[in-house]
């Protein structure tokens, strides 16, 4: 089993997504023979897309990681919520993925996505609880990243969420109990 493995968390050292997208993929090594390729998208960072890049012909950066996704069986996100949304790094990547006629495409009922058959999980940090209540109208990252995955036809997505990190360190204990509990059930 092939696996991508992205981080954008920008907090190299002590960050929370990179951890549990670090322990999901122990998980998944201590499950079955996988092989890992991780993509680093702030220690490696991919550039903002711009239009000659998206107009050129020749665009070998997209078609490097097309080429990383469409390889991969299983992804692993590592995706912190920066003010309500993903990290600018990741932004980067999926503006590369979503390409369409070739990571979807449009049709008469409207788009439809090329890379069915993939499963994803999204390693979550986020600092305050926005998975209910009144705050959940404020969650623009994994609802975002839900929605840029099943356009390209990835549907089978699970999220491993650690939050409310920042409030308190009996929320932050809860919170971090409650992703590794999650990685635990990972089948």
């Amino acid at each position: 089993m092939n696996v991508l493995h992205l981080d954008s968390g920008i907090f190299v050292e002590g960050s929370v997504s990179r951890q549990l997208s670090a322990d999901i993929i122990k998980k998944l090594q201590a499950e079955s023979d996988i092989s890992v390729k991780h993509r680093d998208l702030v220690t490696d960072a991919i550039p903002h897309l711009g239009a000659d890049e998206l107009l050129a012909e020749d665009k070998p950066l997209i078609n490097e990681l097309i080429e990383e996704l469409k390889n991969a069986d299983v992804l692993v996100i590592g995706a912190p919520m920066y003010n309500f949304t993903i990290p600018t790094q990741l932004k980067a990547w999926i503006d590369r993925v979503l390409q369409a006629g070739v990571t979807f495409r449009y049709t008469e009922n409207g788009p439809e996505g090329l890379l069915e058959g993939k499963k994803a999980y999204i390693a979550s940090g986020r600092g305050g609880v926005y998975s209910t209540g009144e705050a959940s109208a404020l969650d623009h990252q994994e609802a975002y990243l839900k929605t840029a995955l099943s356009f390209i036809g990835i549907t089978d997505v699970e999220i491993v969420r650690a939050e409310g990190l920042n409030m308190g360190d009996e929320s932050r204990e809860q919170g971090l109990s409650n992703a590794q509990s999650q990685i635990a059930d990972i089948a």
